[in-house]
């Protein structure tokens, strides 16, 4: 009986990790959109940078949408 309690306490809660992923793509956007216009003196490393950010976006929906509980 107690094996089965700790096996429900290890499992992931999906639901949470892609609500997660979810918020922290569109919270990427925007911190790549800063980084882009906001970063230093040379505007081709904010321009890489930005860019850089800007693909950790796709990655997180991608990982939230695979994290996603199916009904």
């Amino acid at each position: 009986m107690n094996l089965i309690i700790i096996e429900k306490e290890k499992k992931m809660n999906k639901a949470l990790v892609s609500r997660t992923c979810f918020i922290a793509s569109i919270v990427s956007v925007g911190f790549s959109i800063a980084t882009w216009s906001l970063v230093g003196d040379d505007p081709a490393h904010a321009e890489r940078f930005g860019i850089f950010v800007g693909l950790w976006a796709p990655t997180l929906m991608g990982m939230a949408n695979h994290f996603k509980p199916t009904p």
